[in-house]
């Protein structure tokens, strides 16, 4: 036998799996003449027991030995059997029979010409499927055609490879006994080598190093190469090589890099709101990344805040306005190019250059090209997709700069942060809103919605519609808006809450108004805004149907005082505000001259509700109603403004019939709240409304009773331990151990001020619906107060306590006295909707945006 070893080896190991076999010899009937250690070790049975006797008594049943095919064992088999240890226990073992040929025969039951011998191997069953899923695992590694697979020796020459390995020009057709440097640029292969190198010095596993490999037939670019390694061992610790998976990732590291230029620009373009700066910016985050220069040109009009207008020619004078890169100082920046509108993006006449158009909003602003030099490869379809992107992202950010000078600081104050998000999702309910202006060129109005998450899992809806158009009418929308939001936290009730915003409406009737500004008036916006953070609006023109989620851009009035003269612009608004209780599933409203909330069941049953509507906002002295209804869990809340349902030839009546027959259509009390308000303002085109529209759609949820639990307590010190307890044990059933700790603080702090100020009735209630809340109600009247204790002090910490153990506190007056409540988050809590389905409540699952929750009240 040839005794020559793998190169880079010191011996042989031994044949693999081998000494991890049991053998055993047998005569030709069978009897065991010899024992290995191996089987001695796996059977518990030494050789002098096992010796002399028929390998058939080592079975657990001896009659079930398997035989050889055909009954005649003159060639080797194999089979399974179930074997009798010397412990006692039974072991499946996998065996392979080998007949052993000699010069004389046995007389066994094969006869003359039998075999003289048996030599048996066998290893328990469950290491052998492991030896033959090891030997599966290596022959398919080597069949793979998506990554390059080579085996090295110790000293880095090629023992094996599949034919994937480099399927590169310059590869030689037989590797095996070759080094990398064979057939590799010199500097690539040290590279690789040092790697591996290491990996055998180390035995740390090499994971995913980029290298790039070039042959030294094809010294081109090359590719990228994903490295990956792990060293080859023998059984006795011997290290005889190192195993390499090489990956392709060439197209995959371009796309990274050309990601990372992208997002570089992204982030440097638009941080000003200068035109020459903006281009000034453009042209430096291209050089060198994605070209050795750049050149911007920027149409000249969008220099004086104009659009730029095509000549009859089709042409657009543009201005060279920044350059980037070698030669840079050699662009006649500040020169004036004609430059055709509707061209369109292009490779330029050599493969090393290529041109983008800035266009925003269907305008030409300019373009910007780029160059490479001859010692770089030619750009490629995507490198040009990559500038197209690029160029229309700085294009968003030339024409914010071109707008700027127009819409002055007030537009950009008060854009599209106006409004709260268009979805939203609580615990209450799931919602949806829009808002559609209804004519542009006086700017949006004083429409709004908002959804403000309250205590005790409540949530408040508003809708509201402020007297005109332009910036007095939108200024005077958010402050009423963060007036409401302000009152709601409060948890005051809901007629309460309108009485303070309508002596909020009184006050900013009487406010003396004098414009910055006076004597400047810009020319109507047609086309929408930009926004605080430098983007554009996506509203296109009156004539869009489906509502932008947040406001259009603002602009100012059409007429404004002369310069000292004051006066009050007339304010009034009306104003729709909605509590509703998933725990009682009842929701309270009130209106100030606000239309009726539409109703649609989850039986498709379309209502309005019975409001009895106070006077506008601003009419001082007159008393609110509140109408409380029970609302159904899957119930749709629909709120709007009059600018829904009454058109330029259409009344009230008719619009509101109008909305109705379209909550009623079958499946629109249970189809997604986004498609459902769209096809309700789809069907009020932009050119038809006499003012604003805002719909704000609510699918309301309840919490399951056993989802709550409320406890009456004696005006006793002594009950509060029992309510611990009852508090504790609803936790627990709950599966909220986790909680019961600082609840059994909270409650403990709260119900023991209750009884010593207030005395009794004293209740407790909990509820889990989102997060854990716990109220505790009295009939006092006096609000609690978190003050700092003194050093010296006994008492006077029990809200500051309660405060750190909980997310948000606070205290709302009812009508029997007081309710204090505290929040604490649910660990591990499913999603609201999740919590919610537990009701059987079908909801709108599309919303994406959730309005922040108010922070915590100390007072």
């Amino acid at each position: 036998m040839d005794r020559k070893t793998l190169p880079g080896t010191p011996g042989h190991s031994g044949l693999p799996f081998a000494d991890s076999a049991a053998g055993a010899l047998l005569d030709a009937d069978g009897v065991v003449i010899g024992w290995t250690p191996a089987a001695e070790e796996l059977l518990s049975l030494p050789a002098d027991r096992v010796c002399g006797r028929p390998a058939r008594k080592l079975l657990a049943d001896p009659a079930g030995l398997p035989g050889p095919p055909g009954g005649r064992p003159v060639s080797a088999w194999s089979g399974e059997a179930v074997v009798r240890t010397g412990r006692g226990e039974e072991l499946t073992v996998v065996f392979q029979v080998l007949p052993l040929a000699g010069p004389g025969t046995g007389a066994g039951a094969e006869g003359a010409g039998g075999p003289a011998r048996y030599f048996v191997l066998g290893a328990p069953a469950g290491k052998v499927a492991r030896w033959q899923q090891d030997q599966a695992f290596t022959r398919e590694l080597f069949l793979q055609d998506r990554l390059g697979l080579a085996v090295f020796d110790a000293e880095l020459r090629l023992v094996r490879t599949n034919t994937h390995l480099l399927p590169y020009t310059g590869l030689l057709p037989d590797l095996r006994n070759r080094r990398l440097g064979d057939f590799l640029q010199a500097p690539d292969a040290a590279a690789i080598e040092r790697r591996l190198r290491e990996v055998l010095r180390t035995g740390r596993p090499l994971i995913l190093a980029e290298d790039t490999v070039r042959t030294i037939e094809d010294p081109g670019g090359g590719v990228v190469m994903a490295v990956s390694a792990f060293r080859l061992q023998a059984p006795d610790g011997q290290v005889f090589g190192v195993t390499a998976l090489f990956t392709d990732v060439t197209e995959q590291r371009r796309s990274d890099e050309r990601l990372a230029i992208l997002h570089h620009a992204t982030a440097a373009v638009g941080g000003s709101l200068s035109v020459t700066g903006t281009g000034e910016e453009l042209a430096a985050v291209l050089v060198p990344g994605l070209a050795d220069l750049a050149v911007v040109e920027i149409a000249r009009a969008v220099f004086t805040g104009e659009e730029p207008a095509p000549g009859e020619d089709g042409t657009v004078p543009l201005r060279l306005t920044a350059a980037a890169g070698e030669r840079a100082e050699e662009v006649p920046t500040g020169t004036v190019v004609p430059a055709d509108a509707g061209s369109a993006p292009s490779v330029g006449g050599s493969p090393s250059s290529m041109t983008a158009p800035l266009r925003a909003r269907g305008g030409f602003l300019g373009r910007v090209t780029v160059r490479r030099g001859p010692d770089r490869r030619d750009y490629a379809p995507a490198d040009l997709d990559l500038l197209c992107e690029i160029a229309a992202r700085a294009a968003l950010a030339l024409d914010n700069a071109r707008r700027y000078t127009r819409e002055h600081r007030a537009a950009v104050g008060l854009q599209r942060s106006l409004l709260p998000p268009a979805q939203a999702e609580t615990v209450a309910v799931t919602t949806s809103g829009f808002y559609l202006p209804a004519d542009t060129a006086t700017g949006v109005g004083g429409d709004w919605f908002d959804v403000i998450p309250l205590s005790s899992a409540r949530v408040a809806l508003v809708a509201g519609d402020v007297v005109g158009h332009g910036l007095g009418a939108t200024a005077t929308m958010g402050r009423l808006r963060t007036a409401v939001r302000t009152l709601a936290d409060l948890d005051l009730e809901p007629d309460e809450l309108m009485v303070h915003l309508d002596d909020l409406v009184s006050q900013l009737r009487d406010e003396p108004n004098q414009p910055d500004e006076p004597n400047q008036h810009d020319e109507p916006d047609q086309h929408g805004g930009t926004n605080q953070h430098g983007g554009t609006n996506r509203h296109d023109g009156p004539d869009r149907s489906d509502g932008p989620d947040r406001p259009s851009p603002v602009t100012r009035p059409d007429e404004g005082p002369a310069p000292g003269d004051l006066r009050a612009d007339p304010v009034g608004a009306t104003c729709l505000y909605a509590v509703y209780d998933p725990v009682a599933r009842r929701c309270a409203m009130v209106s100030a001259g606000h239309p009726p909330p539409a109703v649609v069941d989850p039986d498709g049953t379309v209502s309005y509700v019975p409001l009895n509507p106070g006077p506008p906002l601003g009419v001082n002295g007159l008393p609110f109603e509140v109408t409380e209804v029970e609302l159904a869990p899957g119930s749709l809340l629909v709120l709007y403004t009059d600018g829904l349902i009454e058109g330029r030839d259409s009344d009230l009546d008719e619009g509101m019939a109008e909305l109705s027959r379209r909550l009623a259509r079958p499946g629109a009390a249970t189809a997604p709240l986004r498609e459902l308000g769209q096809e309700i303002i789809s069907a009020r085109p932009a050119h038809q409304l006499a003012d604003d529209v805002t719909l704000l759609l609510a699918r309301t949820h309840a919490v399951p009773a056993d989802n709550t639990a409320v406890w009456p307590v004696a005006a006793d010190p002594a009950a509060v331990a029992r309510l611990r307890q009852d508090a504790a044990q609803q936790l627990r059933a709950w599966g909220l151990e986790e909680l019961v700790f600082t609840t059994e603080l909270v409650l403990s702090e709260l119900v023991t001020n209750a009884i010593r100020h207030a005395g009794g009735p004293v209740e407790v209630r909990l509820i889990r619906a989102g997060q854990l809340t716990c109220e505790v109600s009295d009939p006092s009247a006096t609000q609690p107060r978190m003050r700092r204790a003194l050093l010296t002090d006994e008492g006077g910490r029990g809200l500051y306590l309660v405060a750190q153990l909980t997310t948000r506190w606070g205290s709302r007056y009812t009508r029997h006295g007081k309710t204090i409540w505290a929040e604490q988050p649910i660990p591990d809590a499913p999603d609201e909707v999740g919590e919610v389905g537990d009701t059987g409540v079908s909801g709108d699952t599309g919303a994406q945006d959730a309005p922040d929750v108010p922070g915590a009240r100390n007072g």
